[in-house]
């Protein structure tokens, strides 16, 4: 199910432009949302690894895909430049809710004698409202626009891809895959690192994402700042101390937790001042096209490096995997503190 979801993820970003070019981003946003309320149908109804949930991971993958990558494309063409930390950030938060609060309502179903399926359907009609509102939001969204005219071209070529990589944007797109790696070496494998050590994962995830939440309010009314890429690298010079941390704590709880909300403030801060920084910094005529590959580098990252950290940590070991991380979180907050010295 999560190769079949990865895969048509990967292909969904990749092809976003292609696909809204023709539908406009607005509508494609809208059928993105459609297709994950069927897979969560389809994850309710089905009983057995069956077609129903090939079906599922693949509308899974494309709807999340697409909402992932053309989300921050629709707010960069309503939004200032002065204002996209604070508007990424807001977008952030609600999708950091979302992840936070869907365990706690499926729970409270269950307490109250429901299942899982359940949940999945209440879900599922969820999301196809959210489609119905982007649907909705067509018209206004266009008349919000900083814009005049269509909406210009966005599809991911490989000509752009070079293009990305010849600007100023390629350093933020080459960040956020190391970031993205980052968090996956955390994150996928926090179960493991836990119960090698006696500790309870559930308390890193529940700090974790309280401290995301709370550091992405207060970056709502942040406008960058004069040096943002000094910023970014202090954040992650904190994500990266908290992985140091975590290496030498042993067992010991409370700095379980202070490594959790340490990581919460570097991961979780950091990011969408980097997504900012990746729509200022793109040449202008392929901003769309930049924030796309963004989100593909990102998604590499959360998926292609879990498989290089599973293989050291049965190959090796839990301490080579997080020295690492550990020196993929350095190396992407040097390369921030290198671009601040150049502007």
């Amino acid at each position: 199910m999560l190769l079949i979801t990865t895969v048509s993820t990967l292909l969904a970003v990749y092809y976003a432009g292609h696909i809204s070019d023709r539908l406009g981003r607005l509508a494609t946003l809208g059928w993105a949302c459609f297709s994950i309320a069927g897979a969560l149908f389809l994850y309710g109804w089905s009983t057995a690894l069956n077609w129903q949930i090939v079906l599922a991971s693949i509308l899974l993958g494309a709807g999340w895909g697409l909402t992932y990558s053309l989300g921050p494309v629709v707010l960069t063409r309503i939004t200032k430049a002065t204002e996209r930390v604070g508007n990424f950030a807001l977008l952030s938060v609600f999708v950091m809710a979302g992840f936070g609060l869907s365990p706690v309502m499926t729970s409270m179903m269950e307490n109250n004698g429901l299942t899982t399926a359940d949940a999945f359907y209440v879900t599922a009609v969820l999301c196809a409202l959210s489609g119905l509102i982007f649907f909705v939001l067509i018209g206004p969204i266009s008349a919000l626009s900083l814009a005049q005219g269509t909406e210009a071209k966005s599809r991911l070529t490989l000509a752009s891809i070079g293009a990305i990589f010849r600007s100023r944007a390629a350093l933020p797109v080459t960040m956020v895959f190391l970031g993205a790696s980052v968090f996956a070496g955390m994150s996928n494998f926090q179960t493991v690192f836990a119960e090698a050590r006696g500790l309870d994962y559930s308390l890193f995830f529940l700090f974790y994402t309280f401290t995301v939440i709370v550091c992405r309010f207060l970056l709502v009314r942040f406008k960058g700042g004069k040096r943002p890429y000094l910023t970014i690298a202090a954040l992650q010079y904190i994500m990266a101390a908290s992985v140091i941390l975590f290496i030498f704590m042993g067992s010991n709880a409370p700095l379980y937790l202070l490594v959790a909300v340490l990581f919460g403030i570097g991961y979780g801060a950091s990011y969408p001042i980097l997504v900012a920084m990746a729509a200022n910094d793109a040449n202008k005529d392929i901003v769309p096209q930049t924030l796309q590959f963004f989100a593909l580098t990102y998604f590499i990252g959360i998926f292609a490096f879990p498989r290089i950290a599973g293989w050291l940590l049965v190959e090796s070991s839990m301490v080579v995997l997080l020295v690492l991380v550990a020196a993929m979180a350095l190396l992407e907050a040097t390369l921030a503190v290198v671009r601040a010295l150049k502007q």
